[in-house]
């Protein structure tokens, strides 16, 4: 059975750093599009961070600079250096991802204002709280 395990968040002062993983198992297809959504109450998912199979990474505007990829040594885990955390990165940080045949590639997008409802597999969220 497909599915997503994302961890990783925590609390940290202002300037701190986290790292958080998403490991995908169980999917068919090596081809995908992975992102990272926060949320705080009373607001919508809104993307931070998109990577492809091929490596190509977004970012939003509120994170460039701050927040990066990296592979894991596990097959299909990523992993989402955050650094120079403030509280304004404070939410409930969910991995989703769209995994797809290869041949289907150019008709996916994969940033971050690709809208949350385009997503079905998602992770069960990680807490990051940022204080000040």
């Amino acid at each position: 059975q497909a599915q997503l395990e994302d961890s990783g968040g925590g609390s940290v002062q202002a300037g701190g750093s986290l790292n958080l993983t998403c490991s995908a198992s169980g999917y068919t297809h090596r081809t995908y599009c992975m992102v990272w959504f926060r949320q705080t109450p009373g607001h919508e998912r809104e993307g931070v961070a998109a990577i492809d199979s091929d490596g190509i990474t977004n970012y939003a505007d509120s994170v460039k600079g701050r927040f990066s990829f990296s592979k894991g040594n596990a097959r299909h885990t990523i992993h989402l250096q955050m650094n120079r955390l403030t509280p304004q990165d404070t939410a409930m940080y969910y991995c989703a991802a769209d995994y797809y045949p290869w041949i289907q590639r150019a008709e996916k997008t994969c940033t971050v204002g690709v809208s949350p409802h385009e997503y079905n597999s998602w992770g069960q969220g990680t807490q990051v709280t940022v204080s000040s």
